[in-house]
């Protein structure tokens, strides 16, 4: 029994938190730590951005705090301005439709691709005013460049020109020129050769890629005109019918020079002969440059004493376009002298009389109607014909008209 007494008064505390006031103590236990907390989560909020240091000076170690870097903000993207002097243009439907450079570094395949792409609209959504290029196959310079001169002044705007001399020509025309910077990228021609008529669908495609272009004429360095300019573009822009020619000729020159090994697709009876100096509208130059069918069968087949560039053309125009042709030339060519080549009419030869006698020295069908006016151009005048072509044809063709 006084054991027991012992040990309970020895355990004076739990009487204590037994008694009254044990709630009085509980509630400030639960103050003390809510105050503790709170604290805690503010200081940690403000020494967030602060960063501490210790610095050892002397021996004594002190705490140091200084407040951090705050962060980059993000980058802000934005459209860089153009480069000094560089006005941002609107590219409109003119701009668009403008011919790229003349000397351009498209290859032939790239080059004919994109001149027969052409509007299925036939409307033109602006104003327009139709021209006609003028398509110079030449070995060097134009040669009677003079004359053709003459022939343009005050009609910039009606005409193109485009130049195709050899390669290797590396001369150039004076600033002021109409031939200046006329030259397109050209390669390598043969006389006779099928790589003749590369460069003649070459001179299309590079025409083709002025829409304005309407009316396509192929001259050589040794053809004049015969009638002021604007005779030639009347006539052109009036005329219904391109003028390819056409004809059918037996014997070795003609049908002679025909390969069987073109059958089926060109049989004999399609075989057909003509010049190479064509006049044509913008719808037959777009199917002479896309012809794929034909055109390499006469690159594998019409070699040698072929000729392509007298069949070719007389023969795919025949056989897909015949009603679309007049199936004549519109350069006279002088052919009584026989032989492969047609006369040559140098100095002694050129007089007024001449030229005359080649403006209206025939007669052919014009617009289906009888015309003395048959020949546009003729040739062929060598360099050395100049100084009497340029004395005696602006007055006799009214050049300044």
């Amino acid at each position: 029994m006084m054991k027991d007494q012992k040990l309970t008064s020895g355990f004076p505390s739990l009487k204590f938190f037994n008694g009254p006031l044990q709630y009085v103590n509980l509630l400030t236990f639960l103050l003390f730590f809510a105050f503790g907390l709170t604290a805690g989560v503010f200081l940690s909020l403000q020494f967030k951005n602060v960063t501490f240091n210790l610095l050892v000076n002397d021996g004594q170690i002190s705490l140091s705090s200084s407040p951090s870097r705050p962060s980059p903000p993000p980058p802000v993207t934005t459209a860089l301005p153009p480069p000094p002097g560089k006005v941002m243009k609107h590219k409109g439907l003119a701009d668009l439709l403008e011919p790229p450079d003349i000397m351009h570094d498209m290859n032939d395949e790239e080059l004919l691709w994109k001149a027969s792409m052409t509007p299925k609209i036939q409307e033109f959504p602006f104003k327009r005013v139709p021209k006609v290029a003028f398509m110079f196959l030449t070995r060097g310079p134009v040669s009677l460049a003079p004359l053709w001169e003459k022939f343009f002044k005050g009609h910039k705007g009606l005409y193109s020109i485009y130049v195709h001399p050899n390669p290797s020509y590396n001369g150039s025309e004076p600033e002021g020129s109409v031939f200046h910077g006329r030259r397109i990228p050209s390669k390598e021609v043969q006389w006779g050769n099928v790589n003749m008529i590369e460069a003649e669908r070459r001179l299309l495609a590079n025409a083709l890629l002025d829409v304005s272009n309407q009316r396509f004429v192929l001259v050589s360095e040794a053809c004049i005109p015969l009638f002021n300019f604007s005779i030639v573009y009347n006539y052109l822009m009036n005329s219904t019918l391109s003028h390819v020619e056409v004809y059918d000729q037996a014997g070795p020159v003609g049908r002679g020079r025909y390969s069987r090994q073109m059958q089926p697709l060109i049989k004999l009876e399609d075989w057909r002969k003509g010049s190479q100096w064509f006049e044509m509208d913008r719808d037959l130059a777009l199917e002479v440059i896309s012809d794929k069918t034909y055109f390499p069968a006469f690159q594998r087949y019409c070699k040698g004493s072929c000729y392509a560039d007298e069949h070719y053309l007389p023969t795919f125009v025949n056989m897909k376009f015949g009603k679309k042709t007049s199936k004549r030339t519109l350069t006279r060519v002088d052919w009584s002298k026989g032989g492969p080549h047609p006369m040559s009419f140098y100095r002694d030869r050129v007089t007024a009389e001449l030229l005359e006698k080649m403006r209206s020295g025939s007669n052919c069908v014009h617009n289906g109607s009888k015309n003395d006016t048959c020949h546009l151009f003729a040739r062929k005048f060598p360099p050395q014909s100049l100084d009497r072509l340029v004395r005696f044809a602006p007055k006799l063709m009214h050049f300044n008209q």
